[in-house]
């Protein structure tokens, strides 16, 4: 049994190595930042433009600041649902069309697969933390501006 002992360390060391490596993976998307306004308030979003980045979303985080969040950028109105998979803290997401105008305002619950829809076609989906649109009266039919075109 002893004879074992070496190789369960090895396996365990391998194990914890590709754990944190994964992590570590999921971690180094990078995002660029821009700033969106929302009437007075600004944004500091970070652009979620790519596959890999959408996928990457803020899975992981343990924080976010007041005023920043995530911006979902799908290229053409289209039906978008999101799920908090491996996010720690609890969003609000606004579904927005190409015009910059908010559809849909949902809260998402931390790590759940519930999915949450854009009641038109969208082409942004904003993440902040949950009740901030509410906070600063931010609804449906509310514009955001600086959007990427």
């Amino acid at each position: 049994m002893n004879k074992l002992t070496p190789f369960r360390v090895t396996l365990a060391t391998v194990f914890a190595t590709l754990i944190s490596g994964t992590a570590l993976a999921q971690q180094a998307v990078k995002f660029p930042v821009i700033p969106l306004n929302a009437g007075i308030h600004v944004i500091k979003a970070e652009v979620a433009a790519t596959e890999a980045q959408r996928q990457q979303g803020l899975m992981l985080r343990e924080k976010m600041g007041q005023n920043e969040g995530m911006v979902f950028l799908f290229g053409a109105p289209a039906g978008v649902c999101m799920w908090m998979k491996n996010t720690l803290i609890p969003l609000s997401v606004a579904f927005i069309d190409e015009t910059g105008k908010v559809i849909n305002i949902e809260d998402m619950e931390p790590q759940t697969l519930e999915s949450h829809c854009a009641k038109k076609p969208a082409t942004y989906a904003l993440e902040m933390n949950r009740g901030w649109f509410k906070q600063r009266n931010i609804k449906p039919g509310s514009i955001i501006d600086g959007l990427p075109r």
